[in-house]
């Protein structure tokens, strides 16, 4: 069994203006808070350097676009891709719309029972076939399975990187292998790997790649959808307006290339400098510490709230950096109030995942999500907590 002293502190907590003293802040996975250095970025591009980008010839506007495709360049690196293939869009959301309506070959996609709301509505609404992939005993997408139901009539699989709600990790290579060899393209929702492992699109052999800034410490309102450049070149604009045009006449409109393409209107030129910003804190911290660091406290909460009767826990032992739980004849809501009581945030509810709550067989969860500001005292205030709420309603 994990305790405390197996947990080797960040001590990071420091950096997190938002986070009081005596505050155990569980829910990461719906947003994560942000440094101080992601603040100052912020503040400085709104205050002391601000200019629109790509339009402006004079010297603090070429200077901003300067620092705003240095920002595309710096999500490039993180992620192993090459700058031109990078798309600022508004979240994982967006992105994922984004490839849904403009994939030309609109076949049948196949989605996982454990999918977020945002990789299954998208494919609904731009009129593709859905097949679903199950998933294994301990809560994984069953890649046996998902190679049982490709076919060639398959244009597209989407699956979690990582389960928003089970924090179980996809053999994202093997997938990637299954749909390509039925001529399929592969997209992977990236929101809850990418603040917790490394990611190399490349490595993946994946072809589109989404995430959203504010999980990964990163202002909300920006987000990336990665694609391999010879299928954004096939693509046609999401949205019309300023700066993707080539030439526009009321006869006729041609269109700029990828990314620019898909980024009509003044962009979120903020929002791009704070997701550098973000984007420097965590690779200075290291993606292999931070994995390590949740991996332990997943441990030790799993540990804790498994020795507590009328507790369940959902998901693999090895999942990353969350932990759902059910508390028996108690409604998640019920147990999220009371944590709050006691100064510990967690999330309750469905978790934009309704067919995998229909899966579980519950309505809703209690979810703990850790971040780089979390330690084993966190854990414990949780257990506490959790013991508190059985207590009440025992």
């Amino acid at each position: 069994m994990a305790t405390i002293l197996d947990i080797r502190p960040l001590d990071l907590v420091a950096d997190f203006p938002a986070i009081p003293a005596g505050w155990a802040y569980l829910d990461t996975a719906a947003t994560a808070q942000k440094p101080q250095v992601v603040i100052d970025a912020i503040t400085r591009a709104y205050g002391t350097t601000y200019a629109t980008v790509h339009r402006g010839v004079y010297q603090r506007s070429a200077d901003m676009t300067l620092a705003y495709e240095a920002a595309r360049q710096r999500v490039a690196r993180f992620i192993g891709a090459k700058a031109d293939e990078i798309v600022f869009v508004r979240g994982a959301t967006e992105g994922i719309n984004l490839v849904a309506h403009c994939w030309p070959d609109k076949r049948r996609v196949l989605l996982s029972q454990l999918e977020h709301h945002s990789n299954i509505v998208p494919w609904q609404l731009a009129g593709w076939q859905i097949d679903v992939c199950p998933l294994t005993p301990d809560g994984r997408i069953d890649l046996d399975a998902a190679e049982a139901i490709l076919t060639p009539d398959h244009a597209m699989v989407a699956f979690a990187h990582v389960s928003n709600v089970l924090g179980s990790v996809l053999d994202a290579r093997r997938a990637a292998e299954l749909a390509h060899r039925v001529g399929a393209k592969l997209l992977l929702d990236g929101c809850q790997a990418v603040p917790r492992l490394p990611v190399d699109v490349q490595a993946l052999d994946c072809d589109f790649y989404v995430f959203s800034g504010h999980k990964l410490y990163g202002p909300t309102g920006i987000g990336v959808l990665w694609g391999r450049g010879d299928l954004l070149d096939v693509m046609p604009p999401f949205m019309g307006g300023g700066a993707m045009i080539d030439r526009v006449t009321f006869e006729r409109t041609t269109y700029a290339p990828p990314p620019a393409r898909f980024e009509p209107g003044t962009p979120h030129i903020t929002g791009a400098l704070g997701l550098h910003a973000a984007i420097d804190y965590v690779e200075a911290i290291g993606l292999e510490a931070i994995h390590a660091h949740e991996t332990a406290l997943v441990k030790l909460a799993r540990d804790r709230l498994s020795a507590i009767n009328s507790v369940r826990l959902f998901g693999p032992e090895d999942s990353a950096g969350i932990v759902s739980f059910a508390i028996e004849g108690v409604h998640p809501h019920d147990v999220g109030t009371i944590l709050d009581e006691g100064q510990v945030a967690i999330r309750a509810g469905h978790h934009c995942a309704q067919p995998l709550m229909d899966v579980l067989g519950v309505p809703a969860t209690a979810r703990a999500s850790f971040g780089v500001y979390n330690s084993a005292a966190d854990v414990e205030a949780l257990a506490r907590g959790v013991e508190r709420v059985t207590r009440i309603f025992g």
